[in-house]
């Protein structure tokens, strides 16, 4: 295991303010630019397809399906040469009917073969419940963790683990706001694993912390962060690198279903990295925790 001694806490500032930025730049673009909700979110027929002339383009595919009147339309390609995936907003009209009506148009127009290797149809009831559910198992997730970190370790310690959490998880919101990427149910899965992940890292060094406040009670808060950090950083980079990797496997090899997935994991894995060292710690120290805090619960749970 290799032995650091890196300065962390005289980076905790400027790491502080950064953080800070990308965190209130995130909010305000979920509020005001607002996310790119997917099928599963916002309603309407999502269908795979594949065209086996690979002359056909998009600007053909959508104004064949301009000419039904279906709304809003989103065409992009999809994997491999012919493969495209389309969005149609959602309506009224019965999907049975819908679809052959699509596929019809389409081979007429294009003058090819089409062939549809996925439909999914998602009415507004069904995605509002989706929604509603997503937000609830996040805030759920969230509170469970709040009162783990609060049973296991003192008050401050939860609040330090909250706040990193948040960081995590509306960056990474922001991130995929800011790049119009969809948010659908398996980025949902994306971001309850990397509240595991990131929880999983800040309770290895909050708990480092807790050992070295006991062992050495002549260092202060941030000299204890600091030599914590260093002790449990060889444990932070190899976790980190090996997952990365496994994620960036599936980025590179796992198509387009799981990009988006993958994508927000890595982007999760590399802002919970940071946010355990450079977050969850200086919080400890802002709230002014001490061994004489440690003290004190162990006073209160002794009859």
């Amino acid at each position: 295991m290799m032995k650091t001694n890196i300065d962390f806490s005289s980076k905790f500032f400027k790491a502080n303010l950064i953080s800070i930025l990308f965190f209130t730049m995130s909010v305000l673009l979920i509020f005001f630019k607002g996310l790119n909700f997917g099928i599963d979110f916002k309603g309407g027929t999502l269908i795979e397809l594949r065209s086996e002339s690979k002359n056909v383009n998009i600007s053909e595919i959508r104004s064949s399906l301009n000419s039904l009147n279906l709304g809003d339309v989103n065409v992009k390609e999809f994997g491999n040469k012919g493969d495209y995936l389309i969005k149609v907003e959602q309506k009224e009209q019965n999907n049975s009917e819908l679809i052959p009506q699509i596929k019809k148009t389409l081979t007429s127009n294009l003058n090819s073969e089409i062939n549809f290797r996925r439909v999914e149809n998602v009415g507004p009831k069904v995605s509002a419940e989706l929604l509603q559910s997503g937000i609830i198992a996040i805030s759920l997730s969230l509170l469970a963790m709040l009162f783990y970190i609060w049973i296991r370790f003192e008050w401050q310690f939860s609040i330090g683990s909250i706040v990193a959490l948040f960081h995590d998880i509306i960056i990474t919101i922001g991130i995929f706001s800011i790049l119009s990427l969809e948010i659908n149910l398996s980025i949902i899965a994306a971001v309850l694993t990397i509240v595991g992940y990131s929880m999983n890292d800040t309770v290895v060094i909050y708990d480092r912390i807790r050992e070295n406040l006991n062992k050495h009670t002549r260092l202060n808060i941030t000299e204890t962060s600091n030599l914590s950090i260093n002790e449990t950083l060889s444990r932070t980079v190899i976790t980190s690198i090996t997952t990365l990797l496994a994620l960036f496997s599936i980025y590179i090899l796992g198509g387009e279903i799981l990009r988006g997935f993958s994508f927000a994991m890595i982007l999760g894995v590399l802002i919970g990295t940071y946010s355990s060292i450079f977050v969850a710690a200086p919080v400890l120290k802002f709230l002014k925790v001490s061994s004489k805090t440690l003290e004190k619960k162990e006073e209160k749970i002794v009859p």
